[in-house]
């Protein structure tokens, strides 16, 4: 069965759900998926807030699928995005500090995100 993902709460119900099915207590998954009991009864109960990383994480546990549904027109905007992110990312790796510039102060941290 396919449902749409619109909210934290249809993530929440469908992980209650499969952990259910399982057989599973909400403290003991919540001690095998690294987050805390808390975590998951605010997720299972839809709380807006929750940190959609770790939801994902926990739908990918359960071995439930997330799809995003992207127009075909924006398909060729998705895709420029995503190649202008791997860019970044590489060239965040691939950057060497010159001899000269260690013990300067680093300005290679300034106007972009530290996560990726």
């Amino acid at each position: 069965m396919q449902i749409p993902l619109s909210s934290v709460q249809d993530a929440g119900l469908a992980i209650r759900t499969m952990r259910k099915r399982a057989g599973i207590r909400i403290d003991d998954f919540a001690l095998t998926a690294g987050v805390s009991k808390q975590f998951m009864t605010d997720l299972e109960n839809g709380k807006a807030t929750v940190q959609m990383g770790k939801v994902l994480i926990l739908l990918q546990r359960l071995g439930l699928r997330v799809n995003l549904d992207l127009p075909d027109a924006a398909t060729n905007s998705f895709q420029a995005e995503v190649n202008k992110l791997s860019r970044r990312r590489a060239e965040k790796i691939g950057a060497v500090v010159p001899v000269a510039a260690v013990g300067a102060k680093s300005r290679s941290g300034a106007g972009g995100p530290a996560n990726g």
